[in-house]
């Protein structure tokens, strides 16, 4: 595993568990257990395309640390997908468990694949196969994945039957993310926007801000974080007033139509090439003077080179790690209140947990239940963090990692070290 040296989400999330251990008094064999990756999986992924020739793609699966329970972690199908990546996204996942208060460790998968190149039949087949790869390595009691980047329902459901197909029976347990009818949960789709959401009320009121017509936001990213963030905040009357995809940004200063631009893109369109609104780039984006800024898509986009630029008062991270350690130290310093990923976007991971205890049960819940315990959950989370914060004086994100830490060294503890 000596390559995960050289992936900077790995070497940030290293670094962010070494500072926030020092701060804390971490037991030092329980850091140096969380610096390594429990098990890790590589797999090659063979399928036949559409023309019949057979291209191999590596597939990947990690489990970082099961203390609380079974793995949980999306699949993400990406060019830059990589064992390293992967590590470092499952990482992450035990410390947004763990934050959260879910009987879950950390996991994550993926493969390294551009699925935008490939066609549905294809992208079956490919998903077919991993699950095939991987099947001993995840079960409902084992590692529950769930969608990522590059995946969604429909993925999770041919997830779920070629896992059921090799089982002999249907295990609606086994991945989450599905859709409703084979087993998937209310809420589940909008679930990590609608936490984003969530989040960004509780930092407001603690600034004594209100979300109203008043407010602006920016966001970075248009997909299914993005989306019910946007749509969540502009109900409160709050303007969004930049948006972007791969294309680049769109921007109106008088908040943009979010459904106008939702309905663009549904039918393939570039936001880009949108009439009736200015467009601008991503760096464009991030500089912009605005109330909230949420950066929704990928990691590693605000750093040391850019981040001086951020004049936004919140921060909210709804991807993961979209800034790195070093921006996090430059827009705090600059009076910048950050909400971090682990804790701003753990709304999916909590559904996902919700629609694993209703499969297991076979019992379903209504959305407004659904939504409740959602909100509850991540406003006690966020306490949690918040008083963490306050008690030594560190940033949000260094105070999340430490309330995790928090829970996973009792849990660490009191389970002990096998064989002894």
């Amino acid at each position: 595993m000596s390559n995960l040296l050289d992936n900077p989400l790995y070497q940030d999330a290293i670094a962010q568990l070494e500072e926030s251990a020092a701060i804390m008094g971490l037991d030092p064999n329980v850091a140096d257990r969380l610096k390594h990756p429990k098990r890790a999986l590589q797999v090659a992924v063979p399928i036949r395309l559409d023309d019949g020739t057979v291209k191999t793609f590596q597939g990947f699966r990690v489990q970082h640390n099961m203390t609380l329970g079974p793995g949980k972690g999306g699949v993400r199908y990406h060019p830059g997908v990589d064992l390293a990546e992967t590590a470092g996204l499952a990482m992450l996942m035990t410390f947004k468990c763990a934050l959260v208060g879910l009987p879950l460790g950390g996991a994550k998968g993926g493969i390294c694949v551009d699925p935008t190149k490939l066609s549905r039949q294809e992208l079956q087949g490919l998903t077919r196969r991993y699950t095939t790869e991987i099947n001993t390595f995840i079960g409902p009691q084992v590692d529950i994945p769930a969608p990522d980047i590059g995946t969604d329902g429909q993925t999770m459901a041919w997830m779920l039957d070629t896992y059921s197909q090799l089982k002999g029976y249907t295990v609606p347990g086994v991945v989450t993310g599905k859709p409703i009818t084979v087993g998937g949960s209310l809420g589940r789709s909008e679930a990590t926007g609608k936490g984003v959401a969530f989040c960004v009320n509780f930092a407001a009121k603690k600034l004594g801000m209100k979300i109203d017509t008043s407010t602006t936001v920016a966001i970075h990213g248009f997909g299914k974080v993005a989306v019910p963030a946007a749509h969540d905040l502009e109900a409160q009357g709050a303007k969004i007033v930049a948006v972007s995809d791969v294309s680049g940004a769109i921007y109106n200063p008088n908040g943009l139509n979010i459904n106008a631009a939702l309905e663009w893109t549904k039918k393939g369109g570039l936001l880009a090439d949108m009439d009736g609104v200015e467009k601008i780039s991503n760096e464009e984006l991030f500089a912009l003077d605005v109330d909230i800024l949420i950066p929704a898509a990928i990691d590693g986009v605000i750093t040391e080179k850019n981040a001086h630029k951020v004049k936004a008062k919140i921060i909210a991270e709804g991807a993961n790690g979209p800034l790195n350690k070093a921006a996090i130290d430059i827009v705090t310093k600059n009076g910048c209140f950050l909400v971090p990923d682990i804790l701003c976007n753990a709304g999916g991971v909590i559904v996902s947990y919700f629609e694993w205890v209703q499969g297991l049960q076979n019992f379903f819940w209504d959305l407004s239940e659904i939504n409740r315990k959602l909100h509850d959950i991540l406003k006690d989370a966020f306490e949690n963090v918040y008083e963490a914060h306050q008690k030594y004086d560190i940033d949000m994100k260094k105070a999340a990692f430490v309330a995790a830490l928090k829970r996973l060294e009792r849990a660490m503890r009191f389970r002990g070290l096998f064989p002894g």
